[in-house]
């Protein structure tokens, strides 16, 4: 039974395991973060794997998103260090709109509360319905719903650029 199930296991993370990854990526805001909690999350998937085999990828997506919401309230529980000079911001080389327009997103995104984060990353990462989103989040629709206008209207103040572009996809439609 054991190697049934650990070959199930290793076919699950060989076939899901980049998807995975991306999820996390979107969560953690760095690529070493992000396999540090996929691969925790994973663990925790592994122990109880002869439960939830059939069901695997939503399980471990509710654990990616669980954890790192965690850790987010951990991390907001520390307290600052006040520096007396900031750090210079490291200058973008690429001069395309796209690139610079992409960094001031996950910037932004990094600046949003961990609900708002989660519902925005479930929401239009993964393409997931208001209602599947709640079910993961274990919250209402309601709370998916306001979350997201909240999430979005502040990402549209951080980057004034969001909204010009939207505006413009709007009017060439």
């Amino acid at each position: 039974m054991a190697d049934v199930t650990d070959g199930e296991f290793t076919d699950f993370v060989n076939e899901r395991g980049d998807k995975l990854l991306r999820v996390a990526y979107a969560l953690a805001g760095s690529q070493h973060a992000a396999e540090d909690l996929l691969q925790n999350a994973l663990a925790k998937a592994y122990a109880r794997w002869p439960r939830i085999r059939g069901d695997a990828e939503p399980y471990v997506k509710r654990i990616l998103y669980h954890d790192q919401v965690s850790g987010w309230r951990r991390l907001s529980r520390r307290r600052e260090v006040p520096m007396a000079d900031l750090p210079e911001r490291p200058e973008v080389c690429d001069s395309g709109h796209d690139s610079e327009l992409r960094l001031l997103l996950r910037e932004a995104l990094r600046a949003l509360p961990p609900r708002q984060r989660a519902v925005l990353t479930l929401r239009y990462l993964e393409d997931l319905s208001v209602a599947e989103t709640a079910t993961i989040l274990g919250c209402r629709a309601g709370t998916v719903a306001s979350q997201t206008a909240k999430a979005l209207a502040r990402l549209r103040q951080l980057v004034p650029e969001l909204d010009e572009m939207t505006t413009r996809a709007e009017v060439t439609r």
